[in-house]
């Protein structure tokens, strides 16, 4: 199984803070394996320590559905096929912020979840450390 490699957890959290700094925000930034586990982590000056959590939350929800946590939020609205959902697995975030990892295969090989701003910050932020070419493991 194809996992994120420590210099690409480092390269996506790079782009993220980077997007955090054009928008002004201070963010927690989380970056998860393909099982799920912390890779690489950090919460710039001034992000509520409330989001430190959510972030870290959010990652693992996109990882464990290999999708956008926002298109999990649509699914588990009221009458929903995925009502409730983010009371599994130790709880999960289903509001944007989080979304999977790709490598060049387009396999999921990890995720990355941001807090700290509105949804749509956090959505650009996390989108700006995605949009990251990842290099392939050695």
């Amino acid at each position: 199984m194809s996992d994120i490699t420590q210099a690409n957890a480092e390269a996506v959290l790079a782009a993220a803070l980077g997007s955090a700094r054009e928008t002004g925000t201070a963010m927690n930034i989380a970056v998860v394996d393909t099982g799920g586990n912390l890779k690489a982590f950090t919460r710039m000056d001034g992000a509520w320590l409330g989001s430190i959590d959510i972030s870290i939350k959010k990652a693992r929800t996109a990882r464990y559905f290999d999708m956008p946590t926002g298109s999990i939020g649509g699914l588990s609205q009221p009458g929903g096929p995925l009502f409730n959902i983010e009371v599994s697995n130790g709880g999960l975030i289903t509001f944007p912020g989080g979304i999977p990892l790709q490598d060049s295969n387009g396999t999921v090989i990890g995720a990355i979840g941001v807090r700290g701003s509105t949804v749509e910050n956090d959505h650009t932020v996390a989108s700006a450390g995605a949009a990251v070419q990842l290099q392939d493991a050695a």
